[in-house]
């Protein structure tokens, strides 16, 4: 949480710059961007906005995750441990899952994670945005955002809007996380 607090500014710029569409040019560049963001919304709170919902979605997205990935891993060692699991290179006394099953393992949990804290990433988005979209009024606060978005455009075309997008991105980003994380277990001899 520290990390994105820190970076949350950088993030704000990223997303104003990436929205511009050719030919219509609200920020000439990064500096710019910043220089403006600063001095029509707000200050320093201005780099802020969405803040709350990156905050409220990270704890269910990194719970969901470990838990699903936990649960799997135990599940599968426990119930078909010579299909799924090997002895680990540190302890052979101690089951591991396979590489190509911690790939597996670890791309479910973060698809049903990404799944279930969506709708705070479309919140975030919507509230970073905040000015250059004609409804922003509407959109002060994440319950607002939130409300709005459901009100206008529902759950599937709103607060799951780009979810499939998001999925190519997710899906293997956690599947190597998570069998990195197994494969220095094992190398630092932690199992």
């Amino acid at each position: 949480m520290t990390a994105v607090i820190c970076t949350y500014p950088l993030d704000m710029v990223r997303v104003r710059l990436a929205f511009q569409v050719k030919g219509e040019h609200t920020y000439t560049g990064i500096i710019h961007a910043f220089k403006t963001i600063y001095a029509k919304e707000g200050g320093f709170l201005g780099f802020y906005r969405g803040l709350m919902p990156t905050i409220l979605g990270m704890a269910p997205y990194a719970g969901v995750s470990f838990f699903t990935f936990g649960t799997l891993k135990s599940v599968g060692l426990s119930h078909a441990p010579t299909l799924l699991g090997r002895p680990s290179s540190d302890n052979p006394n101690v089951l591991v899952l396979k590489t190509h099953i911690n790939l597996l393992c670890g791309g479910v949990a973060g698809a049903i994670a990404q799944t279930i804290s969506y709708p705070f990433d479309v919140t975030r988005r919507r509230m970073q945005l905040g000015t250059v979209l004609p409804e922003f009024e509407k959109c002060l606060t994440m319950w607002e955002t939130m409300k709005y978005v459901y009100g206008h455009h529902g759950i599937r075309r709103g607060l799951y809007r780009g979810l499939s997008l998001n999925y190519i991105r997710c899906i293997p980003s956690q599947a190597v996380a998570f069998t990195t994380y197994e494969l220095m277990k094992q190398f630092f001899h932690l199992n």
